[in-house]
């Protein structure tokens, strides 16, 4: 079992029900913006929690809401089931939205990163009108017809993989159309890499097999992620 820095705490929704999520926490936290962390569809896991603590030692305070409620697995099948009994829209408008309030009381700006299935939600959050600062979305978008790119306040950055089996390479370009017309700052990168490049856990017989990280892709894409960050969030 990997060590973590972080911790766990507990937060409203606006609906008032409790949320708890894992929060990693910078070195120095005063004045320290923050950023959303929103899972895939495997649940709040170690790989994820050490997203958080990356974005931590980068100097951001990073919540990672608990969408399963205390449910994780390393079983596709089983990631499935647990993705499909989850509300979207009530994960976007509530759970997410809580944790952006939390983060809210302690940073003056907030921002949100997600991958696969956060991925998605990341963009629906931004498209459902949670108000954000920034939006970085990886290689997982939902339905076209779920995002008001109107609602959209905020720049979005993007990291696609040409290959990916689970997200199609065409419908990333008319996300991209969607965005920008609706005045949305849009930067997407594509990548030659398949779903899940960036998960360092998508290596070996272990892997699903339409997944699989690529370590440089991963590099460049956290560069340019950082750096994205950098700019929205810091005053």
């Amino acid at each position: 079992m990997t060590t973590h820095s972080g911790s766990t705490v507990t937060f409203k929704r606006p609906d008032g029900k409790d949320v708890q999520g894992y929060l990693a926490t910078p070195a120095h936290a005063e004045g320290a913006p923050a950023i959303v962390v929103i899972q895939e569809w495997w649940g709040l896991n170690d790989q994820i929690r050490g997203v958080a603590d990356r974005l931590a030692r980068c100097g951001y305070l990073a919540l990672v809401p608990d969408l399963y409620r205390g449910k994780s697995t390393v079983e596709q099948e089983e990631a499935h089931h647990l993705m499909e009994g989850l509300n979207f829209a009530d994960a976007a408008t509530q759970d997410i939205a809580g944790a952006v309030a939390f983060l809210r009381q302690r940073a003056g700006k907030v921002g949100i990163t997600g991958f696969c299935m956060g991925g998605a939600l990341t963009l629906l959050a931004m498209g459902q009108g949670v108000a954000v600062d920034a939006g970085a979305a990886w290689y997982g978008m939902p339905p076209l017809e779920y995002i008001d790119a109107g609602k959209i306040t905020a720049p979005v950055l993007g990291h696609w993989a040409t290959q990916d089996e689970f997200f199609a390479i065409d419908n990333v370009d008319k996300l991209e159309a969607k965005l920008k017309e609706a005045g949305v700052s849009t930067e997407f990168h594509r990548y030659l890499a398949h779903h899940a490049f960036a998960n360092e856990e998508a290596v070996g017989p272990g892997r699903i097999a339409a997944t699989q990280y690529d370590a440089v892709w991963a590099a460049q894409a956290w560069d340019r992620t950082l750096t994205f960050f950098g700019r929205t969030l810091w005053a």
